[in-house]
């Protein structure tokens, strides 16, 4: 697939400033998720994007749920793993969701994390060989469907090697769990052109105590995996930092906090520092409450940054 006949400048047209990053939503019903992929976009965002894990729904099937249920809504997936299907399926299936959905959709790749592919019996010891050998192999797929634009393609990148690869080979890179500093890092890295689409995670909540406590208890995952505790201690934080759910500091660079000011103030910062795109993810408990801290985000002008 030649990746130059992507129009990298109206993808993130397409893709706009600002989207979201859908963790809420992803067990539950087909319909409960429809329905709030629709009022997403009737709020004024520009892409809807979803995790995938070994426990939960498939990245392919689950883009074609939402996109089914939306118009002109970007649907990206961040990210699809690569030990969940072979580089031919991942090729034949994005293509016919660009053509079916009108080039909305976005295919995220990433390699994931060893305790997870360990679980799907596979290697993780050289994890940007493979996803390089990933993507040759998706190249060299044979597609005998229509397909009148290629889906593009991100990386799910923190450090330099898979930030370059993503650069040389994809649209851009999806960093996860980052501050603002590694954003522009990671800008520096790919250069001027590629996508660069940072996730920021959000906690609506003026309280510092109770908003530290809910942003902890999200951070506590990530913080047992090497990749992302490599990446902050490349960043510059230190062994304490990334201790016992992140030290304040910590948690205050990874999860904005605050009223919605603020927290329009930290999706600028990453703009600023050169994001193309900011996947705000708030950390709410239940559908209702996403869509009514996403409807009081986009009430303070977040959609329309």
């Amino acid at each position: 697939m030649p990746e130059a006949s992507i129009d990298v400048a109206a993808l993130k047209r397409r893709m706009g400033r600002v989207g979201v990053w859908n963790s809420t939503l992803t067990s539950e019903s087909a319909p409960v998720e429809r329905d709030a992929a629709a009022e997403i976009e009737s709020l004024g965002f520009g892409t809807l994007w979803f995790g995938e894990t070994p426990a939960g729904k498939e990245s392919l099937v689950h883009a074609a749920l939402l996109l089914d249920a939306t118009q002109s809504l970007m649907v990206a997936t961040g990210i699809a793993s690569i030990w969940a299907r072979d580089a031919t399926a991942a090729a034949n299936g994005s293509n016919a969701l660009a053509e079916a959905y009108g080039g909305r959709f976005v295919l995220g790749l990433g390699v994931s994390h060893a305790p997870a592919v360990e679980m799907r019996g596979h290697d993780y010891s050289r994890p940007v060989s493979a996803m390089r050998d990933y993507l040759d192999a998706m190249d060299a797929t044979q597609y005998s469907g229509p397909l009148p634009a290629p889906p593009p393609r991100v990386l799910a990148a923190l450090r330099p090697r898979m930030l370059e690869l993503a650069a040389q080979r994809t649209q851009g890179a999806h960093p996860y769990f980052v501050p603002v500093e590694h954003t522009a890092r990671a800008r520096a890295v790919l250069g001027p052109d590629p996508v660069l689409a940072p996730e920021q995670t959000v906690v609506l909540d003026t309280d510092p105590e109770r908003a530290r406590q809910i942003a902890r208890r999200f951070m506590s995952i990530y913080l047992g995996l090497p990749n992302y505790v490599n990446n902050l201690l490349d960043l510059g934080w230190s062994e304490d930092d990334v201790k016992d759910g992140g030290s304040d500091a910590l948690v205050d660079a990874i999860v904005a906090w605050g009223d919605p000011e603020t927290i329009i103030e930290r999706v600028r910062d990453h703009l600023e520092a050169g994001a193309d795109h900011v996947c705000v993810q708030p950390l709410a408990a239940t559908p209702d409450d996403l869509l009514e801290h996403l409807r009081v985000l986009v009430g303070a002008g977040l959609a329309s940054i």
